[in-house]
């Protein structure tokens, strides 16, 4: 369903180059219900963006099923969100228009792609259990509620692909449960790949595999599911995780290297640094002394 293969994505301003996403290499089968961890800055919103047809990448290679989403045309792009892609944002505020009812809020995507379905929207409603609350105004439901309603809209165009961006981060512990359990049993029974983004390590257990970025600097590390992840309360990845990790360092289109921080800091180089080249490789090291 998904292929990233050296994904790069650069946000430029004048005299600045910030890269989002470097060299992410990335496989979601068909059929697969799988989470993004890691934490605020990571690149995981960026990665999201790009598969939900939300922004554009730089380089590399992304496609979903036939859409490759490098090379496709904006009148395409229209086309792949409406028909491909449903999407879950983590505030209610961008799902919802509040003076409509649950049904009016998931059968107006309907009415922008004149395929208006009420039979097909009382159903997701009750997919989502809000069969006895349908005609409520937003108002007088809860914020779980709401999230749920949100759930219904993003399956309202039949995508072949559910994209949530925090999808439980506002919600108390049993709403997020339940949450979970409504895109597992979608999952399961209508057969929509999913991808969930956060930076709660607790959903590991709760999804067929974990995919995690580290510090915006987009390389990733496959870990299949892993009961042990439940148990990392503190937030922070085990060794035994980040020994798989792989860093990629982004040439610019001037030549500059940009280098992960935590390697610079362990070097203690600040402002400059001496590099060599032996014939095979580019050697880093702190500046020479310039004493004698």
């Amino acid at each position: 369903m998904i292929q990233c293969e050296g994904l790069v994505k650069i946000y430029k301003s004048d005299d600045l180059e910030v890269v989002a996403l470097q060299g992410l290499n990335l496989n979601v089968r068909e059929g697969e219900m799988m989470a993004i961890i890691g934490n605020s800055g990571s690149g995981k919103s960026t990665m999201l963006n790009i598969l939900g047809g939300l922004d554009r990448p730089s380089a590399g290679q992304v496609k979903v099923g036939p859409w490759d989403l490098l090379k496709i045309t904006d009148e395409q792009l229209v086309e792949y969100k409406r028909d491909t892609v449903g999407f879950i944002w983590q505030s209610n505020a961008r799902n919802l228009l509040p003076y409509l009812t649950a049904l009016e809020n998931v059968e107006m995507p309907m009415m922008l792609s004149s395929k208006l379905d009420r039979a097909y929207a009382k159903q997701l409603l009750e997919w989502v259990g809000l069969k006895e609350r349908m005609h409520n105004k937003l108002h007088q439901l809860s914020g779980g509620e709401q999230q749920r309603v949100a759930i219904a809209i993003s399956l309202s165009n039949r995508p072949k692909l559910l994209l949530a961006d925090e999808p439980t981060g506002s919600v108390d512990t049993r709403t997020s449960d339940m949450i979970m359990d409504i895109f597992r049993r979608l999952n399961k029974e209508i057969g929509i790949t999913v991808v969930i983004v956060t930076h709660d390590l607790s959903l590991a257990g709760k999804v067929d595999r974990v995919v995690a970025i580290r510090d915006g600097l987009t390389s990733t590390e496959f870990i299949k599911r892993n009961p042990n992840l439940d148990a990392a309360a503190d937030g922070t990845l085990s060794n035994s995780i980040q020994a798989a990790h792989e860093e990629y360092v982004v040439i610019d289109r001037v030549g500059r290297l940009q280098i992960p921080k935590t390697y610079l800091t362990a070097l203690q180089i600040t402002d400059k640094a001496s590099m060599e080249f032996d014939g095979e490789r580019i050697i880093i090291s702190p500046p020479k002394s310039l004493e004698g």
